[in-house]
């Protein structure tokens, strides 16, 4: 059984499309079919029931995947136990990260890693927060930055980043751009753009109005944070998203209400980190950098699964994004204050 073909088919298993995955592997479409018939070949069973819309793993293909992701896991900590004898940092980064995160700008924190460690190979996925945290837990992601999470982080270091009030974007025409600050009681009814429901904004807005008690539709739902920030821009509806958005330069014509909620639900991120244990070099040379830039304390550095909580304000680290303008109630135009969130 040869390492590469666990390498394909835990790309497959994970896409969930053979073309998705030749793209990231940089391997050709034939060349990952012939290594994944090669595996099943000798394993004597189908993996994927492959469709023309969608591929799936089959039972066999479900009991591999673990085993693989940890004969992989294995592979990666003996290169990097080596490469840690002689001194040098070298093997892979997975990083998960959600998009204009509070707290952090994950463009220029690689970046600088990159300096530091040309020779560690960097990966990143963009992902919902949930779906983040899951992977961390598996082994496929080495740290994630997400939302933090309110349950299931027993195998889970939760180091604090930012943590900051949401508020209403809406048209300039809404009823709401006059006036003052709201509550979710003052939103009942009305049409509301978020994001998918594994996405930290949207579960931070959702523990909102749960708390409140109001119920709320979602009829316009994206991934994506300019299409919501445009969606509202053609009156299409209002979106509760955390008070960084509205220094971005899509809300520049935007109004922003503040939002009255229970302080417990407010946006908080975090670095999501496995047990010390089994935090690999390379994240434990993210997380030095971290702390060396002041957006980690030394003792947030090396906590325990499940302990901290998110600090006041929002964040630490630089947006690059420059300085953004939004109206506030009234209809004023005034400049933003500095917003801390990767683009």
């Amino acid at each position: 059984m040869e390492l590469r073909h666990l390498q394909h088919f835990v790309a497959v298993a994970e896409d969930r499309h053979f073309t998705r995955a030749a793209q990231r592997l940089r391997v050709s479409q034939s060349g990952l079919s012939a290594s994944i018939r090669a595996l099943e070949r000798e394993l004597r069973a189908p993996l994927f029931v492959r469709t023309t819309r969608r591929v799936t793993l089959t039972e066999a293909g479900r009991a591999l995947l673990g085993e693989a992701e940890r004969i992989l896991a294995q592979v990666r900590a003996a290169h990097e136990a080596v490469a840690a004898v002689q001194g040098v940092l070298r093997g892979s980064l997975a990083l998960g990260t959600e998009q204009c995160l509070a707290g952090v700008h994950v463009p220029g924190l690689l970046a600088a890693f990159r300096r530091r460690h040309p020779d560690v190979e960097i990966g990143l996925r963009q992902a919902g927060s949930g779906a983040l945290a899951e992977d961390v837990v598996a082994g496929r992601l080495d740290l994630a930055f997400g939302v933090t999470p309110r349950s299931g982080t027993e195998h889970l270091r939760v180091l604090p980043l930012a943590r900051e009030p949401m508020t209403v974007l809406c048209h300039a025409a809404h009823r709401l751009a006059g006036g003052g600050a709201v509550t979710p009681a003052d939103l009942a009814g009305e049409t509301f753009v978020d994001f998918h429901t594994d996405w930290g904004p949207r579960r931070t807005t959702d523990a909102a109005f749960a708390a409140a008690g109001v119920p709320r539709g979602v009829p316009l739902e994206t991934s994506d944070v300019h299409t919501l920030l445009e969606l509202v821009g053609e009156g299409l509806g209002i979106a509760v998203v955390p008070r960084h958005f509205a220094h971005k330069r899509e809300a520049s014509l935007l109004t922003a209400v503040p939002l009255k909620t229970d302080p417990e639900t407010a946006y908080e991120t975090a670095v999501m980190v496995p047990p010390p244990e089994a935090t690999s070099p390379a994240a434990r040379a993210l997380l030095a950098l971290l702390e060396a830039q002041g957006v980690l304390t030394p003792r947030e550095a090396v906590g325990s699964p499940g302990e901290g909580r998110a600090r006041t304000g929002e964040g630490r680290a630089r947006t690059g994004e420059g300085r953004a303008r939004v109206r506030p109630p009234g209809g004023h135009t005034a400049p933003d204050a500095s917003a801390a969130a990767a683009s």
